[in-house]
């Protein structure tokens, strides 16, 4: 790392790395497990869901909206509950 950076290339956000940053550094196989699933993002589902757009009233929305996150998942969940005693048709 002793070659000279570019001025035009220089992003003051993302700095060229150092001989100490390399030397200090970590291969990612060495990071803790819950640290490499953190890196790795959300695994994909093994049931996934269909995006469609829906048209609700105001008030349904505005009430699982305000039940906090995890909103959709739980109309999912009360839609789902309604099917197993009515039918859609």
């Amino acid at each position: 790392m002793s070659k000279k950076p570019n001025p035009e290339l220089i992003d003051e956000e993302n700095p060229e790395w150092t001989d100490d940053m390399v030397k200090q550094s970590v291969r990612f196989s060495g990071l803790p497990d819950a640290l490499q699933a953190k890196l790795r993002g959300r695994p994909k589902a093994a049931v996934t869901k269909e995006r469609i757009t829906i048209r609700l009233s105001q008030e349904v929305v505005e009430q699982f909206r305000a039940s906090g996150d995890g909103w959709q998942t739980r109309m999912d969940s009360a839609l789902k509950e309604w099917l197993k005693t009515h039918s859609p048709a």
